[in-house]
């Protein structure tokens, strides 16, 4: 539903609107269940027969329109949440009936109703147990009351933290939280007009499953053309949700005549400021990632490296600057270079260490080491055909068993995962810098590994919802908890940042210690500036290749326009709540043993959690 016009009073002639919306690019109607609120007074008495007066027929469209042109509107004049028990009691049945009549004329379509305050404990009951489609819970962006009164003079710092948890981020974290964040439960983020809010509480929003963003209408304001715009200051904060793929909705009227021209606007926004790296399909999808060493790569996943350009320029600018650091310009003809690519994949490195040496005009023998057979078939294809005048030589071999004819110059690989070194590239370097001279060079020299504290509704639930069968091991159904504990590729997109990333574990290659410690522990803080929930760690890495080259995935530094690797989300097996001004501290630890390496982390504070994945229970990296 990329555009929908929100009718907000009664719709006496349903049909003629729907062909309206049509007739003006509208992708639907969100129309009221009933054609006018139902009178307090009736909900105070046991539900009579009168009220079928204040709904309509399903004949009135087909069901292919109620299915996929209609949101259903539910009454926010009901408390089921209420002090009164009659009006608790009858809202209850109201509701019930409501959302049976919803279902009766949509199969799986949205329900919208209005989140109005914190106390919404039964209403979740009703709502989650008699739902079965998607069910929209309609939040202010703000608290406009709270935000108001946060600003008087008079306040205590207490009053104002108190008023904090009144916000309308909590009537929502605690409804979903009631119902067990239900995973068929959305957001639907109403713009309030004023001032907009800090940046940090839309950042927060950017965490939690909003499906769509309701703009009033009364927000526009005229342009010189005098067509209907929205302030800039507005125009910033709806761009961050239409990067996040939120559907919009316009709160008005049934006669407002604007109704076009707001569409119109909406739809070249959009355009204007969607996303265009061309991989929504991978955003917030859980993949278990890559295992190099154990299994060799197929060549759809070749292929996927391989469309990197900017990654494999930055190879060639570390290559071609290592050269020239290497052979001196009179030494040109004289001076032979070797590099040797370890873990050549289909070659796309040997392409930029032929390419630096072509540009530098320096002489290479590049040495291709590579232990899978059905690339190594690739390689020699590619070489009788295009590198026959070099002078290149392939090794079907394992980097850490091979026995050169003589040593490198410069070493080349790309053994790095989304965590740097979760595929061990640690250990494949520290065993193959026998294949080094002493004063060789090796490309990458340093990775650097980041995490931060997120937020993020929907990885929560996709972690629950994952099901797959250990692959390692013998074959077993495995658990949630399993799924807990395990670490995840993924393209972060639906989340909020707790805290900004810090450095955690470093690898430098050569390793010239005397005896070589890959395993690593480290304790990092982060501060809470607003109440959230805790529900995971965010990885990244930041890599030097030669000198001040640097190719990182880290989101300060983000290298731009490569999409090689997507950062890794280390879950927690439970959401936690936590609280504006505490101290987030996570235990990190990188674990070695002979077959395997894993990962294990916890919190300790504000809360402590189990060590999760001790031992690699959930998620081992093997070694062979």
């Amino acid at each position: 539903m990329p555009y929908v016009c929100l009718l907000q009073e009664g719709i006496s002639n349903l049909p003629s609107q729907i062909d309206k919306a049509h007739r003006n690019n509208y992708s639907v109607v969100a129309v009221p269940l009933n054609c006018v609120d139902m009178p307090l007074e009736f909900q105070r008495e046991p539900m009579k027969e009168k009220q079928t007066d204040f709904t309509y027929s399903d004949l009135v469209l087909t069901a292919d329109y109620w299915n996929g042109k209609i949101i259903t509107l539910l009454s926010d004049t009901i408390d089921c949440d209420s002090q009164d028990e009659e009006v608790r009691k009858n809202s209850v049945e109201i509701l019930k009936r409501d959302i049976s009549w919803t279902e009766h004329l949509q199969y799986g379509g949205y329900t919208m109703m209005k989140l109005k305050q914190r106390n919404n404990l039964n209403l979740a009951t009703v709502l989650t147990n008699k739902s079965k489609g998607i069910m929209l819970l309609q939040v202010p962006l703000y608290n406009r009351a709270v935000a108001q009164a946060t600003c008087r003079r008079d306040l205590s710092e207490d009053e104002v933290l108190a008023l904090e948890t009144e916000d309308s981020w909590h009537w929502w974290n605690h409804f979903r939280r009631a119902a067990d964040f239900n995973p068929k439960l959305k957001v639907v983020l109403e713009f309030n007009e004023g001032e907009r809010p800090d940046l940090n509480v839309i950042c927060r929003w950017l965490g939690e499953p909003v499906e769509a963003i309701i703009l009033p209408s009364t927000m526009f304001i005229r342009n010189r053309h005098n067509f209907p715009v929205l302030p800039k200051a507005w125009q910033e904060v709806l761009k961050l949700f239409i990067q996040a793929h939120a559907n919009l909705m316009v709160s008005t009227d049934t006669d407002d005549g604007s109704l076009k021209m707001y569409t119109d606007y909406l739809i070249n926004f959009r355009e204007t400021f969607k996303d265009s790296h061309g991989l929504q399909s991978y955003e917030d999808v859980l993949e278990i990632p890559l295992q190099p060493l154990y299994d060799n790569l197929d060549c759809y996943t070749y292929e996927i490296f391989e469309k990197d350009p900017v990654k494999y320029k930055l190879y060639q600018d570390a290559i071609e600057a290592a050269l020239k650091d290497r052979v001196k310009e009179e030494e040109i003809n004289d001076k032979l270079t070797i590099i040797m690519v370890l873990g050549a994949g289909r070659g796309p490195l040997v392409r930029s260490a032929l390419n630096a040496a072509k540009n530098t005009n320096r002489k290479v023998r590049v040495y291709i080491i590579e232990k899978n057979p059905n690339a190594i078939r690739t390689l020699t294809a590619i070489a009788k055909k295009l590198w026959h005048n070099n002078d290149v030589h392939i090794f079907s071999k394992d980097m850490r068993e091979f026995s050169p004819p003589e040593q490198a110059d410069i070493l080349v690989s790309e053994l790095l995962g989304s965590f740097g070194d979760n595929e061990l590239s640690p250990e494949c370097l520290d065993c193959a810098q026998k294949l080094l001279k002493p004063d060789g060079i090796s490309i990458p020299c340093k990775s650097v590994s980041f995490i931060n504290p997120i937020m993020s509704s929907k990885l929560y639930n996709s972690v629950r919802q994952v099901v797959r069968r250990e692959t390692f091991t013998r074959e077993k159904q495995s658990t949630y908890h399993t799924h807990a504990e395990s670490g995840f590729v993924v393209l972060l997109k639906n989340i909020y940042n707790i805290d900004k990333t810090k450095a955690l574990f470093e690898f430098v290659h050569p390793n010239r210690e005397a005896v070589i410690d890959n395993s690593r522990y480290k304790v990092l803080k982060f501060e809470v500036d607003l109440d959230c929930v805790l529900t995971g760690i965010a990885g990244y890495f930041e890599c030097v290749l030669y000198n001040d080259i640097i190719m990182s995935i880290n989101p300060p530094t983000h290298t731009i326009g490569m999409p090689s690797w997507f950062p890794m989300y280390f879950p927690f097996s439970e959401p936690m709540d936590i609280k504006k001004g505490q101290t987030i501290e996570i235990h990190f630890w990188r674990c070695v043993s002979k077959q395997q390496i894993w990962y294990e982390w916890c919190l300790a504070s504000p809360y402590t959690t189990h060590i999760h994945n001790l031992g690699g229970r959930s998620s081992p990296i093997y070694c062979t």
